[in-house]
């Protein structure tokens, strides 16, 4: 006789109690802490994206936290003569528009007689002794200025308002700063100076990686020795040396003093420690079986390192691929040491100096700029994310 199992409680005998969810609080704290820094590293590069795409005149009176809401600009203008006055109904008016022809969907949120009480007084409201009359102000920017007895004033009087205009966005900023002040230009002379610079040292560091973890020749421990002591030299104190020792050597071959070549190999040099140190690391601590089963099978070295170690590396790679890229991007020390101001060949870092220099008022073009400097760092970053932790952790504590 079969039996059939149930999870029904037996009469007579009580149901255990159901579990809680435990609330880890530390965990809590934890992503409490990570969201609160993802808020504090996000806030500014949104107030940059968004006083990029700005009005001109709106960024320059308000900040980019009120972008949706209206602008409010103070102006001032002037009423009619009273040589233009007519009769109306008994009363003498002077009428007109304070905006003038071109209105541009503006409106008046308040006005006054003075500079002092500029918003006194609500659009569609009235001010009584105004220049001998009473003068009526509309949202639209009309005005009527009556009164019972003839208007005398002489010129026109002043009438101070302010202006309240809808928000505005627009890419004018960013065709201004592409075209006309140069930084496209400069966004190719910094790809040129980046790529290059981050493909040659990862070439050189993979192969000396290699040769550092699993090949066999006298002094490699001094060698990985040098390049850890290589990792603290600073950049400041070898760049000079290394701009004479260059400079000589292209006098002597009949090359230019200021030219790519010269960044491309600044950079590498300096690149080079750091890349041999975490790819050397992370070639180290791969299972040696994958390499005794290669050299079982008769593969040489360059076999096994162009089929097997490199595909297996690629974290490593990326994460340093990301790390050179960014600190190149980034730099101005070197691109303007080897390169020179020449107009032609300043990076983008470099036309962002000098466009804080001759338009530091110009914050639309400033923050659009400075935009268009993070758009390739942001997508390199985001390309290879997903390998940069696993490589750096993997480098560093092997």
């Amino acid at each position: 006789m079969s039996s059939i199992a149930t999870d029904l409680p037996v009469a007579g005998q009580q149901a255990a109690p159901a579990r809680q969810p435990r609330i880890k609080l530390g965990r809590i704290a934890a992503h409490l802490a990570l969201l609160f820094l993802v808020a504090l590293w996000t806030f500014p590069t949104v107030g940059l994206l968004v006083s990029s795409i700005r009005d001109r005149d709106q960024l320059a009176i308000s900040g980019w936290w009120t972008a949706l809401t209206p602008s409010i600009r103070l102006n001032a203008a002037r009423v009619g003569p009273a040589s233009a006055q007519t009769q109306e109904g008994g009363n003498y008016v002077v009428k007109g528009n304070l905006f003038g022809a071109d209105a541009r969907g503006l409106s008046i949120e308040g006005f006054g007689a003075t500079n002092a009480d500029v918003r006194a007084h609500a659009a569609g409201s009235t001010i009584d002794n105004f220049n001998g009359g009473s003068l009526t102000v509309q949202s639209s920017g009309e005005y009527t200025l009556s009164s019972p007895a003839p208007l005398s004033y002489s010129g026109q009087p002043r009438v101070y308002f302010g202006v309240g205009s809808p928000p505005r966005f627009t890419l004018e900023n960013y065709r201004d700063v592409l075209a006309a002040e140069g930084i496209g230009q400069s966004f190719i002379n910094s790809l040129t100076v980046a790529i290059p610079s981050t493909v040659i040292p990862i070439m050189i560091a993979a192969f000396a990686a290699y040769a550092l973890a699993w090949m066999r020749f006298p002094g490699r421990g001094f060698v990985v020795a040098l390049v850890v002591g290589l990792l603290v030299v600073p950049l400041q104190m070898s760049l000079i040396p290394l701009l004479t020792l260059y400079n000589q050597i292209a006098h002597l071959f009949g090359g230019e003093a200021k030219g790519y070549v010269g960044v491309w190999l600044a950079h590498t040099a300096f690149g080079l420690p750091l890349a041999i140190y975490l790819l050397r690391n992370y070639m180290a601590g791969l299972p040696r079986e994958i390499m005794e089963s290669a050299r079982i099978d008769g593969a040489s070295h360059f076999k096994t390192f162009t089929t097997m170690v490199l595909p297996l590396s690629f974290p490593a790679l990326a994460s340093f691929a990301i790390f050179q890229f960014l600190w190149i991007w980034n730099d101005l020390l070197v691109a303007l040491v080897f390169l020179g101001a020449q107009n032609d060949r300043v990076v983008l870092t470099g036309r962002l100096v000098n466009l804080l220099g001759t338009r530091g008022d110009h914050w639309e073009l400033l923050t659009a700029g400075a935009f268009v400097s993070i758009i390739v760092p942001l997508t390199v970053f985001f390309a290879l994310q997903r390998y940069f932790v696993r490589g750096l952790l993997a480098g560093s504590v092997k």
